[in-house]
């Protein structure tokens, strides 16, 4: 699909959200829970929508906090609830919905004691620290819910429930979540508890926590933050308006790093950004569109003086790297890069901690895990599957394609198990600040031992119904024995590393493989492909894989 003529160009006037009709719709659209596209649905991370296609309203929140009570209370689950939000329009309004619900089913919430955005990776922090303090006393388990659509446009809004793993939330959990609340939507929210806000934030059971402050003081105990002091590295954060800003200020000022906020606006219309591939707005760290002012500034003579700039999602689960030598790194580059670096630098983890990657990710890990005599724990798309990983430290490195990772902390206990974007970023400073190169060095360092390989992902629209074909997928649908001139050596619809489901199918050879699968939260499907014979080679594999999706289309 090729990119829109504006694509990477500032934002218009004509792209920006009207923010006080799309927060009017939100109390005002009744969702008709008999159209599926109106229906509370939970794809790979959360519920997501847009108050004007009465998707992601009122009703939906408090119909799914009221079902998110009813699930604590199924499983015992008696610990405080943390409730944090990110920068999105809509998120600011659904948060005060969740408030009235969780205080008024008398949930002890935590709060943000500043009254400001809390990143995706905080919360899991925050859940995780709770929990661990937990196991050692009587204290009871505590879950939360991030109000965040990540990086999608400014008109959605999204609802993601973390249980006490504190990961995004299985498909089982999800599922039954999911089923309740559309069972409320059905019955006009009978049996939905509710209070009014401010009752609801002067509640006994309502209290303030300190996201901020917890995470930003224990980064030291993920990232060697002395190191990059120490060797002066220059960095460039942009939150992209996101709820990492503040976090950004106060990384540089309470561990005395030289890194410059280089955008602290917050704006719900996201004037400031660039428009993305499909000339809408979406900030996507990982988009060289999206990410496109960042890039500037490591340019020409107008450059700016940073060793390492970064960029992170709304919510900051997701990471961007933008080197002097290289622009904005691939997510499968800085992946590859981060592996190869972490395991020979983390003296202190457990000698049988595997690498985990989704198996749309880049081959190259599977190279460079096997180099350093790890094992590979490959799993379908979504980072649920990490958590059991991340939490026993049988995973060291969680990654996948979309610019998402987490990792242990540096003597191999848990650090997160939900993406992080800000250590993945603090990461690629402090390999910068240990070794005097940068990320990307890294990685071509990689390529002249196990070669360059060319990726690609290519996405077009696909109505619920084709979305729902695709996930059904099966190696029985391909009837090729050959792709782009090689033998197929392996048709996967389950994942080598869990063997659950991928929701698609994933074919394999010596030196290239494809993926095609539905996304979880856009109306399009995804065609992922790879090769280590080059550019020329990688377009054959894609002429396969459409051959093999158009085909199934129309098989229906």
């Amino acid at each position: 699909m090729t990119d829109a003529p504006r694509a990477g160009q500032p934002a218009g006037a004509d792209d920006l959200v009207d923010v006080a009709r799309l927060v009017t719709a939100y109390y005002t659209a009744r969702p008709d829970p008999a159209d599926p596209a109106q229906r509370v649905a939970f794809g790979t991370s959360g519920h997501r929508g847009s108050s004007f296609d009465a998707a992601f309203n009122d009703a939906h929140i408090a119909a799914t906090a009221q079902a998110i009570c009813d699930h604590r209370a199924a499983h015992g689950i008696d610990g405080p609830l943390f409730l944090g939000r990110d920068t999105h329009a809509l998120s600011e309004p659904a948060w005060a919905t969740a408030v009235e619900v969780f205080a008024a089913n008398d949930v002890t919430l935590l709060i943000d004691s500043r009254d400001r955005y809390t990143p995706t990776p905080a919360l899991s922090h925050a859940i995780l620290r709770h929990n661990t303090d937990a196991r050692r006393t009587t204290t009871r388990h505590a879950d939360g819910v991030v109000v965040t659509p990540s990086h999608n446009p400014p008109s959605d809004g999204g609802f993601k429930y973390n249980p006490p793993d504190g990961g995004p939330a299985g498909s089982d959990i999800t599922g039954a979540i999911q089923d309740a609340a559309n069972r409320y939507l059905e019955s006009g929210l009978d049996g939905v508890r509710r209070m009014p806000l401010a009752r609801a934030r002067s509640a006994g059971t309502t209290a303030a926590y300190d996201f901020l402050g917890t995470y930003v003081d224990d980064l030291p105990s993920v990232v060697d933050v002395d190191a990059i002091r120490g060797a002066g590295v220059r960095i460039g954060a942009d939150p992209l308006g996101g709820a990492s800003v503040d976090y950004w200020a106060a990384v540089a000022e309470r561990h005395r790093l030289d890194l410059t906020v280089v955008n602290p606006l917050v704006d719900p219309t996201w004037r400031f950004m660039t428009l993305d591939w499909d000339g809408r707005i979406r900030m996507d760290c990982s988009s060289p569109s999206a990410m496109a002012s960042l890039i500037e500034t490591m340019r020409g003579d107008t450059r700016a003086s940073y060793d390492v700039a970064t960029g992170n999602d709304a919510d900051a689960d997701r990471h961007g790297i933008v080197t002097p030598d290289a622009g904005l790194m691939n997510p499968n580059h800085y992946l590859a890069a981060a592996i190869a670096y972490l395991f020979e630098h983390r003296p202190d983890w457990p000698g049988d901690a595997a690498v985990g990657k989704t198996l749309v990710s880049s081959s190259m890990i599977d190279r460079v895990a096997a180099s350093l005599g790890r094992g590979l724990v490959e799993v379908p798309v979504g980072f649920k599957w990490f958590v059991p990983g991340l939490l026993d430290g049988s995973v060291g490195f969680g990654g996948e394609e979309s610019a998402g990772a987490s990792f242990l902390r540096r003597d191999g206990r848990v650090w997160t198990t939900d993406k992080d974007g800000i250590v993945a970023c603090l990461l690629a400073a402090e390999m910068t600040a240990t070794t005097g190169r940068s990320p990307s060095e890294h990685y071509r360092e990689l390529t002249a031992r196990f070669g360059d390989p060319a990726y690609a992902r290519v996405d077009a629209p696909a109505t619920r119904e084709q979305k729902a074909v695709l996930a059904r997928l099966s190696p029985e649908q391909v009837d090729a024995t050959e792709l782009a001139g090689e033998p197929i050596t392996a048709t996967l619809t389950r994942a080598p590393g869990n063997d659950a489901p991928l929701g698609g199918l994933k074919v394999v050879t010596d030196s290239g493989w494809f993926a095609a699968r539905p996304s979880g939260t856009e109306d399009v499907y995804k065609i992922y492909a790879e090769s280590f014979r080059g550019a020329d080679h990688l377009a054959r594999i894609q002429d396969g894989a459409r051959a093999v999706v158009d085909a199934a289309l129309s098989a229906g």
